[in-house]
């Protein structure tokens, strides 16, 4: 039987149906769950939740059915345990910084050398392309948050090298978050790396057309992906898994995607990864017929894409972990009325990242901007994240202060 209860009555055993809010607002990202500890009580109420569903006929569920229970739809291909931690970082952030931002760049150089190539008919230089994603490899084993936050390093005029550049990364830090091997990883970087070379075999006119395609026109903009496969099925090194990327990620789960319908149970799972950071990127980019969302904004969007059953609801929530839910270089405002940016993300403490104060509760810039962790707060009383603002609106550039060298 479900009932709806206080936040003050919940204890540990019982099974959460509902809560007063999105769960993408909590740490947690499910439709339901067993509360095994009061910690996750506390971070309930500290979140904000007031009154929950709970079904009492199924509050005494042991922890084991918790750890294998399916994480927000419940028949997602992928099963993983809740509250994934990913592999720890051998190297700080701040180490890592200077060599991903050099591997960032030369990766972009050669995606543009390679859709430059296959513009001219001639072969793309593999050696180049496995030579970077191998350094890529280092980087994400290494601390995944540093190539990951160099992401949002994107210019209007140049979208498909870095959107293949970011598709890359964003999937090979997911798959170090799942766990993948060495090996794998590579895959998935070479087939995000080259996922849009089809492009390259699209009229310009219609490739950079500033506004909605025609019917017949978004027909010709599909084909990039059987051209994309043609491509790279002939290149020397490449067997199927390279292929996946390129030819999956625009296909959905629930059979709506393109080019052949294909449902989740005839996609790979880096196909299905594909999609996910596809979008991502896509949709905090700049075009020439949109300009980029807020990164919370797409991370709710492809949290809904999820729930609809377009995605794979698992490898959604997972990448939310990857990201963080105010993903490197978000506008945000403070309980305090402070704003900040935000620096680096805790994965243990999504709620809690390290941000820069660059403007006052008085909306004044601040002339030296102060560094604050969110987890390991001293002062009283302790800060948070209060709601994400719109960087252009608030005439703040992240990039002036996080990464100046790398603009």
């Amino acid at each position: 039987m479900k009932k709806r209860i206080g936040i003050d009555e919940l204890k540990p055993g019982m099974l959460v149906e509902q809560l007063d809010r999105s769960w993408l607002d909590t740490p947690f990202f499910r439709h339901k769950m067993t509360i095994t500890s009061t910690d996750q009580i506390a971070q309930l109420r500290a979140c904000g939740v007031r009154t929950l569903v709970v079904n009492i006929e199924e509050k005494h569920a042991t922890t084991e059915a918790v750890k294998t229970a399916p994480d927000i739809t419940s028949d997602p291909i992928f099963t993983a345990p809740d509250d994934r931690v990913s592999v720890p970082p051998t190297i700080g952030l701040d180490e890592e910084l200077p060599s991903a931002r050099q591997t960032y760049h030369a990766a972009k150089t050669i995606v543009q050398n390679a859709m430059h190539d296959t513009r001219l008919g001639r072969a793309i230089n593999m050696d180049e392309v496995n030579r970077v994603v191998s350094d890529m490899s280092d980087s994400v084993l290494r601390n995944p948050d540093a190539l990951t936050s160099l992401t949002r390093l994107k210019k209007f005029d140049e979208y498909t090298f870095y959107h293949s550049v970011n598709t890359s990364i964003l999937a090979m830090s997911l798959g170090r978050h799942l766990e993948f091997d060495r090996t794998t990883l590579h895959q998935i970087g070479v087939g995000g790396l080259l996922h849009d070379i089809g492009k390259t075999k699209i009229p310009t006119e219609i490739l950079n057309k500033p506004g909605r395609f025609k019917p017949d026109e978004m027909e010709i903009m599909k084909q990039h992906v059987l051209r994309g496969v043609e491509i790279l099925s002939t290149t020397t090194g490449l067997g199927d898994s390279y292929l996946r990327p390129a030819l999956e990620h625009h296909e959905r789960v629930d059979g709506t995607g393109y080019p052949y319908r294909r449902v989740r149970s005839e996609l790979s799972q880096v196909g299905m990864m594909a999609a996910v950071v596809d979008i991502y990127d896509a949709m905090t980019s700049d075009r020439c017929y949109h300009k980029g969302q807020a990164a919370h904004e797409a991370l709710q969007f492809l949290y809904r894409l999820s729930l609809e059953g377009h995605l794979d609801a698992a490898l959604v929530q997972q990448f939310i972990h990857v990201v963080g839910l105010y993903p490197v270089g978000s506008v945000v405002e403070l309980n305090t009325g402070e704003t900040g940016i935000v620096k680096e993300v805790h994965h243990h403490a999504p709620l809690a990242p390290v941000v820069l104060l660059v403007k006052s509760a008085a909306n004044t810039l601040l002339s030296h901007p102060k560094e604050l962790d969110l987890v390991a707060q001293l002062e009283q009383p302790h800060r948070s994240v209060a709601t994400v603002l719109d960087a252009k609106q608030v005439g703040i550039d992240p990039t002036d202060y996080l990464d100046k060298k790398a603009a």
